[in-house]
């Protein structure tokens, strides 16, 4: 019997080698110092008899090394895109390339787009002679670019037999890069709603509004038109969570004459691993103009929100410093009170405008902007976390020598208790610690400022800073009211160092959010460094005048190690973090299949930085009926922790027009595009919106 077996096997083996071999589906690599490239086969051979395909597909496959790109058929700014010559080919009669969606990216200040690491482009091949033998000789030209771009001719080699049709191992690899090749609209699950331009020239702007379900989050437009025209990143505007968009993107200076509208456009629109392709002739628009009538109430509701965010937690460690500089006026001139609290007001007014210049800048450069996504920077935490620390230390009276005047007036320094600077200086300071929290209507006024043109911004944020400044202005009208407080004293030193502590505590929540960002180890080596920092000063007295320059040294040393330290110490930012309990990560893609079967879904957007966030969790969504919904079977409760930066939050915020936090939404059979929660809850509002999602009354 096992002899049996072995001659069978034998005979099997005899008949296969008498076969012709099947070719390989894949060319060699063609290797240099940036990357390699093949051709690939999505079939074994070219088909036999009648039923032979007319065209085969093959797929060009690139594997460069990290930081190195390939462009787009529409490079950008510079370069050129690969291309296939088939000269010395067999039975090739044409060729076509399909791009899959490209990426964006910025090199040397030039837009291009194309793809990093590795891709495979489509190639559609219609042979001359069906069921034929495939002789493949392709010489391909292509650019690879990092700082600096080299330019690459490549031979490549492939032959595929005649033969019954058989898929190849590259099949899927290649249908995988073909279902990122953008196709009709509706396939992408989107539709073109309007394409309008307005302008000529260097002034031209194209608006593309754009239908999806389910929502878009991080939309990019790419156009192709006549001639040289290339277009800059566009402004994205997202509506309804995400299911209506608008993108307005600017002809790049140079290269475009004339109008736009009547010109007949190729729109690529991109969304992660969606993507649409249609070409549109947009209709002739007006520039979009400022609504003054619109503008006038948002300007009254930043008035509002800016006067309100005062009494906002965030503030109240400042306010401290504010409570001994005007009990420092007791007694004091009226000339002299008035010109303090106008500082103050100035500082606050300059600050929102600093605030509503960055805005602007980082929208123009086409980034994430909102209120607050500061306090996800650890370097920034690391920097408030020096100053309160330094200023808790000047109000227990460690400083022997005056802080620098620009800061003395913040402590109350013996030294210059008055300085304008440092009453400018206490204005900027409240203003930096007010962004954590959202008053109400603040976070109407700043949606709209940030959905809109770079006047709006400046005019919103002006109008916040005017309100807030308002306290300190009205003191300067009235400066009776300071000099009718009491006059300094020995007293003043306990309240001193009871405001140091609050300050000590405002630097300890600091520490807490800077150990989501940098990890436990990283925010305790902050603390240790500004602990011993305090140490030094607390020591300073003590030590031969001539020495006391050396430990103002030390303590300047690790102010700045602290910024550094952090990050040499460990090797990964903190951990991601899930919810607990009832809670659920946040995922936009669940939300309308959860609905569509008749649940109801609460989305709580918040953040450990946020102040007010978590006064809304401690005062209605972990305690009472609200806690108690949530965690029934018949809500489900997602949180989108936005402690650290993230793009799909941030367009998730955006599709509703809000650019900061709290945010809390309400979805559900009776509202399944949601019910946008107040800045500030309540139960009765947060039992009313779960009531009217669900049932729809």
């Amino acid at each position: 019997m096992r002899w049996l077996k072995i001659f069978s096997a034998l005979f099997v083996l005899s008949l296969w080698a008498g076969q012709p071999a099947l070719a390989v589906p894949a060319s060699e690599w063609a290797r240099n110092d940036q990357g390699a490239l093949r051709l690939l086969s999505a079939n074994e051979t070219t088909g036999q008899g009648a039923a032979a395909p007319h065209s085969l597909r093959l797929g060009l496959h690139f594997d460069l090394k990290p930081g190195w790109k390939v462009y787009w058929r529409s490079p950008g700014d510079a370069g050129y895109p690969p291309s296939i010559d088939w000269t010395g080919s067999d039975n090739v009669a044409s060729s076509e390339i399909r791009w899959p969606a490209p990426e964006r990216f910025e090199i040397l200040g030039l837009q291009s787009m194309g793809y990093e690491g590795e891709v495979v482009l489509p190639v559609d091949v219609r042979v001359e002679r069906p069921g034929d033998p495939l002789r493949l000789r392709a010489k391909v030209d292509y650019l690879v670019c990092e700082t600096l771009c080299i330019p690459h001719t490549e031979e490549l080699a492939l032959d595929l037999p005649s033969g019954p049709t058989m898929p190849s191992v590259f099949l899927h690899e290649i249908d995988r890069w073909a279902a990122r090749v953008p196709g009709a609209p509706e396939a992408a699950g989107m539709e073109l709603v309007e394409a309008s331009a307005w302008g000529s020239g260097d002034e031209a702007h194209l608006s593309v509004t754009l239908a999806a379900e389910p929502g878009l989050s991080t939309p990019d437009l790419f156009v192709e038109g006549p001639g040289y025209m290339q277009f800059g990143p566009p402004r994205v505007t997202l509506e309804q969570g995400g299911r209506r968009a608008v993108l307005t993107a600017a002809v790049l200076p140079g290269s475009h004459e004339g109008r736009l509208d009547g010109q007949t456009l190729t729109l690529t629109v991109v969304d992660g691993n969606r993507g649409m392709e249609v070409q549109a002739t947009p209709r002739a628009a007006a520039p979009p103009g400022t609504d003054w009538a619109a503008l006038g109430g948002i300007l009254g509701l930043a008035l509002l929100g800016g006067l309100i965010l005062n009494l906002m937690p965030c503030v109240l460690p400042v306010l401290s410093l504010k409570v001994l500089s005007v009990i420092g006026h007791g007694g004091a001139e009226r000339r002299q009170i008035r010109a303090g609290f106008v500082a103050s007001a100035a500082g606050i007014l300059v600050s929102f405008l600093v605030l509503a210049a960055a805005a602007v800048a980082v929208k123009a450069a086409g980034m994430a902007v909102g209120w607050g996504i500061q306090f996800q920077q650890p370097l920034f935490l690391i920097a408030l976390v020096v100053v309160v620390s330094l200023f808790a230390a000047n109000l227990w009276g460690l400083f022997e020598v005056p802080l620098p005047s620009w800061l003395g007036g913040l402590g109350g320094s013996r030294g210059n208790p008055h300085s304008l600077a440092g009453h400018f200086a206490t204005g900027a300071f409240a203003t930096i610690l007010a962004t954590p929290c959202t008053a109400p209507f603040l976070g109407t006024a700043v949606g709209f400022a940030l959905s809109r043109g770079s006047l709006e911004i400046m005019a919103v944020f002006a109008a916040l800073g005017l309100g807030m400044a308002l306290p300190y202005l009205a003191v300067a009208a009235f400066p009776g009211l300071a000099q009718r407080l009491p006059r300094p004293g020995r007293w003043m030193i306990t309240l001193r160092r009871i405001l140091g502590v609050a300050l000590a505590g405002t630097a300890l929540w600091l520490l807490s959010v800077l150990a989501v960002q940098v990890g436990m180890a990283g925010a305790a080596l902050v603390a240790g460094m500004m602990v011993l920092a305090l140490l030094i000063l607390g020591l300073r007295r003590r030590l031969p005048r001539p020495a006391r320059p050396a430990a103002g040294l030390a303590v300047a040393g690790l102010s700045l190690m602290t910024f550094v330290m952090p990050f040499q110490a460990i090797s990964t930012t903190g951990e991601e973090r899930l919810p607990s309990g009832h809670w659920q990560g946040f995922d936009q893609a669940a939300i309308t299949r959860l609905v569509g079967e008749g649940g109801v879904v609460f989305v709580d957007v918040t953040a450990d930085w946020c102040i007010t966030c978590q006064v809304n969790k401690r005062v209605v969504l972990d305690r009472g009926d609200v806690a108690q919904r949530l965690a029934g079977d018949e809500v489900t409760a997602m949180r989108a922790d936005w402690t650290r930066p993230s793009d799909e939050i941030a367009a998730y915020l955006a599709g509703f027009g809000r650019y900061g936090i709290p945010f809390n939404v309400v979805y559900g059979p009776g509202a399944p595009e949601g019910i946008v929660l107040p800045e500030l809850l309540t139960e009765a509002q947060v039992l009313d919106a779960l009531e009217r999602a669900g049932t729809g009354n």
